[in-house]
């Protein structure tokens, strides 16, 4: 077993054949009148998305959380675990572990939950994954041991032996199939060794055949390893819903049944429902209280009378019964794992995870480098070899422009990647494995040095065929403008991509940004001259501003220019100058047509820190706000 096969461990991993043991001491989990409540966006009134839930499941058994679009099954699954079950929502009731409430920390602590769209990071292999998973949790509850021991067993308890060097898929290069991805996911979860496992649609996406081996899988180390596993479902199968021990039927937030699925046929009989011969019992319970395909209103007037019959029913007493008794004598939870506390090495692990994704996935940085490149070659051809005369001074202006401005507006294209990225946190820190600060510090480092690589690559092609001022100092200072100016810009979408974390909205709100940036820098309308407000407002936190001066002054602070010579000794020169006598211009004259200062670049570059800074710690606040 060689580091590539495990990148960034420094533990010797000894697999034994019964590594991925639980602690048993979870036996039951259960809640009791849950209501999830809302304001009507019509009547501003209070409304109940979800209404009395009550339930239990035992240590060992799989509850299917079933119900038509809308029934509120994914409401009731993040109430369960402890998340915001709506926007803007109010959550009641009791939620109970061996009898005793629990907190949030306490659910985190607890258990883990997979979300129907996978958080699985494209050119990461299988083993990478969940070695990742491990690494992410050896702070919380797992010893670092113990962890690297259950990597090699999780991938076995799921069927993916012959994948643990196979990439999980990228959009450019094919990897695991639809089914294997749901396993992985709910794999990687499962090595931070949970109770209570809850899954949101684990078989969306899935045809029959894919859905039923998720399920299968699932119910044997849920079995094996006597954990609670809580799923929200729709329309599956009937032999993937018999892989349930529990079913709970919703609609319209209210409870139609909770029981055994064995019981669920028996029941409907009794109330007056009775199933027909070889159908699928999940697809009739749904059709049963589906009020979408209500015409007449018999299905709404079905769906009541089943909801009525379920409160007055002696299955629902018995269960209001039994979790009363549960709840006799308890007000506190006891502790059953040890609090998790987050490590100072997890910035470390997401820069090598990130390091990895990196390198391999050309939709992260390899498309960017290529169309810089192409950038750099344009521009480099367009500005070829312009010289020191006067006629040439204008265009040495453009290209500096061109090269600082357009480079930092083309950082739009690093917002699909970081939005991959930012989905992968969120779901991380949903499971309380990373935090904001520590996602904020890898994001950070891990860009530092492709982005000086893209400076230099695009420099080493531009610099010398547009024929600025030729001296190694010169090239290096336009080097580290070049890579200030990156740095802010993907500063920037970090920060815009934060708040609106979809992707056509922080692409256009970044293009526009830039687009901003551009009028306001200096170049196309002077400070002299430029609109108080645009100047005031804008032009001093604009980071293109300081990127321009700067590269204005590596260009003619140092530098003089040849006037157009009309007749013998005598020049017309377009920029005043103390030189026009002998046909010279100096460098700091055009600079003064910009109202550009020579001997402040030291400033400059503190201030072009202190808006990366800025942006980097709003996007910080953004990310901690949005709990």
């Amino acid at each position: 077993m060689n580091e590539a096969e495990h990148p960034g461990t420094d533990v010797e991993m000894n697999y034994t054949e019964n590594a991925y043991l639980v602690n048993d001491t979870v036996t039951s989990f259960a809640w009791s009148n849950l209501e999830v409540i809302v304001q009507d966006r019509n009547t501003r009134a209070p409304l109940a998305i979800l209404s009395n839930a009550t339930g239990n499941v035992c240590a060992g058994e799989m509850l299917a959380i079933l119900g038509p679009s809308g029934s509120g099954k994914t409401t009731l699954l993040n109430a369960l675990a402890h998340r915001a079950a709506a926007a803007n929502a109010t959550t009641t009731g009791n939620i109970l572990v061996n009898g005793h409430k629990v907190s949030l920390q306490d659910m985190r602590d607890l258990s883990t939950y997979v979300e129907q769209e996978d958080a699985l990071i494209g050119s990461l292999t299988v083993r990478e994954t969940v070695l990742f998973a491990a690494q992410l949790s050896l702070s919380h509850t797992v010893s670092r041991k113990e962890a690297f021991r259950r990597v090699d067993d999780l991938i076995a308890a799921f069927g993916l032996q012959a994948q643990t060097q196979t990439i999980v898929g990228t959009p450019i290069k094919k990897g695991l199939s639809g089914g294997q991805k749901k396993r992985l996911g709910v794999a990687s979860r499962l090595v931070t060794n949970p109770k209570i496992i809850f899954l949101d649609e684990p078989t969306s996406g899935l045809d029959a055949a894919l859905s039923l081996e998720v399920c299968t899988y699932i119910k044997e180390i849920t079995r094996k390893n006597n954990l609670i596993t809580i799923a929200s479902i729709h329309q599956p199968s009937s032999t993937t819903f018999q892989q349930f021990d529990k079913l709970y039927l919703l609609s319209g937030g209210q409870t139609c049944y909770f029981g055994r699925v064995t019981g669920a046929t028996s029941y409907f009989s009794r109330i007056g429902y009775t199933i027909p011969a070889e159908t699928n019992s999940a697809d009739f319970f749904i059709d049963l209280i589906n009020t979408d395909l209500d015409k007449n209103g018999d299905i709404c007037r079905r769906t009541i009378h089943i909801c009525e019959a379920w409160k007055t029913s002696l299955d629902s007493r018995e269960l209001d019964t039994a979790l009363q008794k549960s709840m006799e004598g308890t007000s506190s939870y006891r502790d059953l794992k040890a609090p998790r506390s987050l490590s100072w090495r997890t910035p470390i692990i997401l820069v090598r995870r990130s390091w990895i994704k990196s390198h391999r996935d050309v939709m992260a940085y390899g498309i960017r480098i290529a169309m810089y490149l192409g950038l750099a070659i344009l521009m480099g051809t367009v500005f070829l070899r312009l010289k020191t005369e006067q006629s040439y001074i204008q265009p040495l202006i453009n290209a500096i422009f061109f090269g600082g401005a357009f480079m930092s507006f083309m950082a739009v294209a690093y917002v699909p990647a970081f939005l991959e990225d930012l989905n992968t946190f969120r779901q991380e820190r949903a499971n309380g494995l990373v935090t904001p600060l520590s996602f904020m510090i890898a994001n950070f480092i891990i860009g530092l040095p492709f982005l000086f690589i893209i400076s230099l690559l695009f420099s080493v092609i531009t610099y010398w065929m547009s024929n600025f001022r030729p001296s190694a100092s010169a090239f290096f200072t336009w080097v580290l403008w070049l890579f200030l100016d990156l740095v802010a810009a993907e500063s920037l979408v970090v920060l815009v991509s934060s708040i609106f974390n979809i992707f056509v909205v922080a692409l256009a709100t970044t293009a526009f940004a830039n687009g901003l940036w551009m009028c306001v820098n200096g170049f196309l309308v002077p400070m002299g001259i430029l609109n108080p407000f645009w100047k005031y407002v804008f032009h001093y936190i604009d980071y293109q501003a300081y990127v321009f001066q700067g590269m204005m002054v590596n260009e003619f602070g140092r530098r003089k220019y040849s006037c157009d010579e009309i007749s013998d000794g005598q020049y017309q020169c377009n920029y005043p100058s103390d030189l026009n006598s002998i046909g010279k211009i100096r460098g700091t004259d055009v600079l003064r047509q910009f109202s550009i200062k020579t001997g402040e670049e030291g400033t400059w570059i503190g201030i072009l820190i202190g808006i990366v800074a800025g942006y980097r710690l709003l996007a910080y606040i953004v990310l901690v706000l949005r709990k």
